[in-house]
């Protein structure tokens, strides 16, 4: 019986048991700015499949739009920031050091479909460029296949502020 042998090329297999226990590991965020519920698959150094469940609890919908609840589009832009942190925080294998990773620019944002309580928010990211400890992403939020919103944004890695 021989044994397998990977090469840094042969694909590994995409992390798919990362719960909000994982999440919280990854994240410096909590309630109310946390975007993030379930990861539902990673590939490391590729991409993440996210969720965000939007309930009508959300402390956003009392002033947006009392009436007519929409979720912030820069707050779908936040969970797929979120995502893409804990993509690079797991890519790096940083989880549990502290280290943050820091929103820088948002390119091409555009908003397709509102968001409303009761929506499973998929929020899926995938690594465009890195340059040091600056990367590039593409990241597109959905609601059963529809488009609500897509965008490239920068983020780094850095160590949390001193205070």
């Amino acid at each position: 019986m021989s044994e397998e042998v990977t090469s840094p090329d042969t694909p590994k297999e995409p992390i798919v048991d990362y719960d909000i226990h994982k999440i919280l590991k990854a994240l410096p965020h909590r309630y109310p700015l946390l975007l993030v519920d379930r990861v539902k698959s990673i590939h490391l150094n590729e991409r993440i499949h996210a969720v965000k469940a939007v309930s009508m609890n959300e402390e956003f919908f009392q002033g947006h739009f009392p009436g007519a609840p929409i979720m912030p589009g820069v707050l779908q832009i936040e969970a797929l920031a979120q995502a893409a942190a804990i993509l690079g925080i797991e890519t790096l294998e940083l989880s549990g050091t502290g280290k943050l990773v820091i929103f820088m620019g948002i390119d091409g944002a555009k908003f397709r479909a509102p968001v409303t309580p009761g929506c499973l928010l998929d929020l899926e990211v995938e690594f465009l460029q890195q340059r040091r400890t600056i990367y590039k992403f593409k990241g597109k939020a959905s609601v059963e296949g529809k488009t609500t919103c897509e965008t490239e944004f920068t983020a780094m890695i850095a160590d949390p502020p001193q205070g």
